[in-house]
């Protein structure tokens, strides 16, 4: 079987994304097709789908423009898998706190952007991730916090006091960059692992 997913290539690193989806399948014995999403007609035809990082308001912006968005919402209407990492988070949620951004209302949070600083202040941490075993090398660069979560999110990492990772039905979002590693678990964990909640 080939797992064929969607990485909606408007911004972000579309190709460490790739990588990450790749080694994933391979670790379950299955092969991988990455197709890059850029307009509509895409989509319905993803088992996965990875929203990146980027600017959210850019990203949400040409997701309506290119009928993408309704793809994507449909996508997880149908209990499809979907990661949103970064700034794929903040157009993900139910409230971004930024007129801007024309959220798709995925997951239950309220996020806070550019909650551990700008550009400069990037870090990486050893982050426990519920389901991924030992502590992840999370990469945060200008990365939200969720602030605020619905009763059915799952808070699968924080840092600093602060949820980092989340999980609702069949999408995960995170504040940091797991393609940024070469450590694809969290890729696995969205894409590979079901849902508990």
């Amino acid at each position: 079987m080939t797992l064929t997913a969607g990485v909606v290539a408007v911004q972000g690193d579309v190709t460490e994304h790739a990588r990450a989806i790749e080694r994933a399948a391979a670790g379950h014995g299955q092969d991988s097709e990455v197709v890059e999403v850029r307009e509509s007609g895409l989509v319905p035809d993803c088992d996965a789908l990875l929203m990146p990082g980027g600017e959210s308001t850019t990203i949400s912006r040409l997701l309506r423009r290119e009928g993408i968005a309704p793809e994507v919402e449909a996508h997880v209407e149908a209990g499809k898998p979907v990661l949103a990492t970064c700034a794929g988070l903040i157009v993900a949620c139910t409230d971004p706190q930024d007129d801007r951004v024309n959220e798709l209302g995925l997951v239950d949070v309220t996020v806070e952007r550019n909650a551990f600083g700008r550009q400069r202040d990037s870090f990486e941490a050893p982050l426990d991730v519920r389901g991924v075993g030992d502590p992840f090398p999370a990469v945060f660069i200008r990365a939200p916090a969720v602030s605020e979560v619905g009763p059915e999110v799952e808070i699968l990492a924080e840092w600093d006091g602060r949820p980092v990772a989340v999980r609702q039905g069949p999408v995960v979002g995170t504040a940091f960059h797991p393609e940024l590693t070469g450590d694809s678990r969290v890729h696995d964990l969205a894409f590979f692992e079901a849902a508990t909640v």
